[in-house]
């Protein structure tokens, strides 16, 4: 073939257009203001978050009769009053049951429930999600009177397993709906994949879904721990005796009927607070994963 027709047979080179410009990428309003009014709202908010809880440490920690806006000198004495004149080892013990047995029965409860949510059909499915959210709108005072003959009947008045079941009771429903949005996110391709590996559905579960789901079980474990620990109702309602009451009731002693010891009930207040801080300070990384995992679709 001569050059000539090899010319002619080559098809002739496709023009490139050039690509059109990108339009600039449009700043928001806050990225063209200046740091000092985004910082300032800021800062005044934080102030104005932080002063009630400064105000609680004032009071726990500086002397009887004192005035003073700075705790100083510093001293211990509402702390050791509340941890051993007004019980609240005994309390704090209590308050601890309660909050961990709540935690995993609720846990292992909404998990099973959860996973048959989101894995299986059947008829009544829809109406039984509409039915769990219609629970959310029933106040748990609500739920008193009948859970108190109920417990009466079963002899489990001024006992903490009665707390642990009514709180377990009432963080199933919208720990049972956020599991189930957790299994939805894994593929359920992965679980046929074990199966066909030779595992059954149990151990599919427990092998491949449950790890996945880390971040979804503590974010609803820690909100049943949480609630059952701050639960004032349950526990003023079915313990009598003082050696079985939790922190909120025990709060609910230092303020009498004539005067409140201020600088014991700051204390108590600390001793209450600080355990929900740690817990939130360990789990933070994990909590906001679980909230951030039912807003994706897997």
């Amino acid at each position: 073939m001569s050059v000539k027709e090899a010319t002619q047979v080559a098809p002739a080179p496709a023009r490139v257009t050039p690509e059109p410009p990108r339009p600039a990428k449009r700043r928001r309003a806050w990225d063209e203001a200046p740091r000092w009014q985004i910082y300032l709202p800021l800062s005044l908010y934080l102030v104005f978050t932080l002063i009630p809880f400064y105000w609680i440490l004032l009071f726990s920690l500086r002397p009887s009769g004192s005035t003073s806006l700075v705790p100083w000198p510093i001293t211990f004495e509402h702390f050791e009053k509340v941890w051993t004149e007004r019980s609240f080892g005994t309390y704090f013990q209590n308050s601890v049951l309660v909050g961990v047995a709540t935690l995993v029965m609720t846990t292992l409860v909404a998990l099973a429930g959860g996973y048959a949510l989101a894995r299986f059909n059947f008829k009544v499915k829809n109406a039984f999600m509409l039915a769990l959210l219609c629970s959310q709108f029933v106040p748990g005072a609500l739920l008193l009177v009948p859970l108190f003959e109920i417990f009466a009947e079963l002899q489990m008045i001024n006992s903490l397993g009665s707390v642990i079941i009514a709180e377990t009771v009432f963080q199933l429903p919208l720990s049972m709906i956020l599991i189930s949005n957790f299994i939805k996110n894994v593929p359920y391709s992965l679980e046929e994949a074990a199966w066909v590996d030779g595992c059954n559905r149990m151990k599919a579960f427990r092998v491949v879904v449950l790890p996945l789901l880390r971040p979804g079980l503590i974010a609803v474990g820690s909100f049943a721990f949480v609630h059952s620990w701050n639960h004032f109702l349950f526990a003023l309602m079915f313990l009598n005796n003082q050696d079985k009451q939790t922190i909120p009731v025990g709060l609910n002693t230092l303020m009498g009927a004539d005067s409140v010891d201020l600088g014991a009930l700051a204390a108590g207040g600390i001793i209450a607070a600080v355990p929900v801080v740690i817990v939130f300070a360990f789990i933070q990384k994990w909590l906001i994963t679980g909230f951030s995992a039912g807003a994706v679709k897997g």
